[in-house]
């Protein structure tokens, strides 16, 4: 029960942003700086979590009619085949991530971009790397 209320607040925060943003949007047509950013923020937040709540409401509805198909959509979700392709998958586009994205740095360095946008992601790419070697230490412990 306590999910249910949870999409129910996702989907009216989301009707509240989206209106928040169109109200933004309208009210303020020579908006600077950040008001000419924000009401479209509100609007792709409040989309996403409209989206995200309506589409699990509808989901829950249409399973609880249909406990079979409940029961087949579980046992795919918690399928180890699949799980182990998942992973997989994520691991390769991990490794894909690393290169396009120290690529992408190299690039902005030689257009001359901006030394903060380029310190910027240069500390995200360094995150990213050392979560990855703590997820790799901490799995090492465990198995």
């Amino acid at each position: 029960m306590r999910n249910k209320q949870r999409y129910y607040l996702f989907t009216a925060i989301g009707i509240v942003l989206m209106l928040a943003g169109f109200f933004l949007l309208r009210g303020y047509s020579d908006a600077q700086g950040l008001m000419q950013v924000l009401p479209f923020v509100c609007i792709g937040a409040g989309c996403g979590a409209f989206g995200w709540g309506s589409g699990e409401l509808i989901s829950k509805r249409v399973l609880r009619s249909d406990p079979e198909l409940a029961l087949q959509i579980e046992i795919e979700q918690n399928d180890e085949r699949r799980i182990l392709i998942s992973e997989r998958a994520h691991a390769r586009a991990f490794n894909v991530m690393n290169y396009t994205f120290a690529a992408l740095i190299l690039c902005f360095v030689l257009m001359g971009v901006d030394t903060a946008a380029i310190l910027l992601l240069i500390a995200v790419y360094l995150f990213v790397e050392f979560y990855a070697v703590y997820q790799m230490v901490k799995l090492e412990k465990e198995l």
